[in-house]
């Protein structure tokens, strides 16, 4: 039964059942959401004389609206909507719809990529007792391997059901089956397999559809947060991401922070099988891949210190490059720019970039620091810098990263960004292992948000 129907039947239920309470129900609920302009502009040069240059203008953002909870049940939805405006010849499409334009063969920069759109991105219902609570229905996640990266116009968002439990102690348990994805440039959920291999999907998994099962344990207590979680797909992979930080106040003005991680994938079951053919998609090579990572950080009232180095392990004789289809940007050396953008569009599983690729050794410093000291409130600046580097064939120079960052926040509600990113020797590797490098690439983004809440 689709989620829909489920959505309504239960709502018509607890309506009879609590009839005297339906009105306070909605009329107690909660509306909020934002309003958004975003400015992008990209420019790539090859290496070999050819260089391109795109931007683009839209406004959009989300509207949601949450019910109080009656009995122990809430319903909530969100409309998310993404509008171009003042578009040039060339178009840089990853704020409007690059995935639509991709999956619908169409190419990243095609018509339909250009064309805005508005979709329902979450509607689900949840109920809650006690330390539980469960929801069904689309909801935007925000985990490391499926994620919400809102750093462009909005946010991905998953269809599917959550299970939750949150005991006093700090632990909390959460378990889950999810089988669609919507692709932050997209206004469509795809069955969440079928997105990350597309065409492809069936010639590797021995079918056109399947699922995700996350499960995870957290902790959370005495200045110790760890995590450990389990992305179960049948047929296609399993995923394994741990990591544990511990914080710790030395006055009321500084705190430092240390942290680790650690990631394995691996191709299960009828996937294992068929990659390790020759002539599958990686070429004979199974999903085998392993990474670690050290952070650390220092924060003195509103100066900020952050170091973090990572390792993706080499393995000859594997696919050893990590597999994020769903927006998951989670080593600790991520940039905004480190991960392959686009490895999360249509049936691009497979393909990897600079941080993520087998062999890589990642190192990233950033500096933040405040400006309200000087009586000029709402001001922050952002400095990181990363370095990437691999000894495999096609990995000619390290690449390096720097994101620079000014920000300015007007009484929580009103944030204005402006953006810049210089990425040297840009590493992408497609779905047969083949490094290919641009020279440069250059971005510039200006983010306007404004957001808004009712009561």
């Amino acid at each position: 039964m689709k989620f829909k129907t489920v959505l309504l039947s239960t709502l018509l239920l607890s309506s009879l059942q609590a009839a005297d309470d339906f009105k306070s129900w909605f009329s107690d609920g909660v509306a909020s959401g934002n309003v958004k302009y975003y400015y992008i502009e990209t420019d790539k040069d090859n290496g070999a004389g050819t260089t391109t240059s795109a931007h683009a203008n839209s406004v959009g953002g989300q509207l949601s609206y949450k019910t109080a909870n009656l009995y122990g049940l809430e319903l909530g939805a969100t409309a998310m909507s993404t509008n171009p405006f003042a578009l040039p010849n060339s178009v840089d499409t990853s704020i409007i719809g690059r995935d639509n334009g991709v999956r619908s063969g169409q190419g990243p920069s095609g018509q339909i990529a250009q064309q805005g759109f508005t979709v329902l991105g979450e509607a689900y219902i949840k109920y809650s007792r006690d330390f539980f609570n469960i929801w069904y229905g689309r909801q935007v996640l925000r985990t490391p391997l499926i994620d919400a990266k809102e750093v462009r116009m909005l946010p991905s968002a998953v269809q599917g059901t959550m299970a939750k439990a949150a005991f006093e102690n700090g632990i909390t348990i959460e378990a889950g089956y999810l089988d669609r994805f919507k692709q932050r440039t997209s206004n469509e959920f795809v069955n969440i397999i079928k997105h990350a291999l597309g065409a492809n999907t069936q010639a590797v998994t021995g079918s056109n559809a399947g699922y995700v099962a996350p499960i995870s344990v957290s902790y959370d207590a005495n200045g110790v947060t760890a995590h450990l979680y389990d992305y179960y797909a049948a047929d296609f992979m399993n995923s394994v991401f741990g990591d544990v930080v511990f914080k710790n106040k030395l006055d009321e003005n500084m705190e430092y922070s240390v942290g680790a991680q650690i990631i394995k994938q691996d191709s299960i079951g009828t996937a294992d099988t068929n990659l390790a053919q020759a002539g599958s998609l990686t070429g004979g090579q199974k999903i085998d891949v392993t990474s670690f990572g050290l952070k650390g950080s220092f924060n003195y009232n509103e100066s900020g210190l952050y170091a973090a180095y990572t390792n993706v392990s080499r393995n000859n004789n594997a696919h050893d490059s990590m597999v994020l289809p769903w927006d998951g940007t989670p080593l600790y050396t991520n940039m905004i720019t480190s991960n392959d953008l686009f490895q999360s569009n249509y049936g691009k599983a497979l393909n990897a970039d600079s941080a993520y690729i087998g062999g890589t050794q990642g190192l990233k410093l950033a500096y933040s620091q405040g400006f309200d000291f000087s009586g000029v409130e709402g001001f922050m600046t952002t400095l990181a810098w990363a370095q990437y580097s691999n000894s495999r064939t096609g990995f000619d120079k390290n690449q390096q990263d720097i994101n620079a960052v000014i920000q300015y926040k007007y009484d929580k509600e009103l944030t204005v960004q402006l953006k810049g990113i210089w990425v040297d020797n840009n590493t992408g590797v497609n779905e047969l292992g083949v490094v290919t490098q641009l020279d440069s690439l250059t971005q510039y983004r200006v983010i306007a948000n404004y957001k808004f809440k009712t009561n």
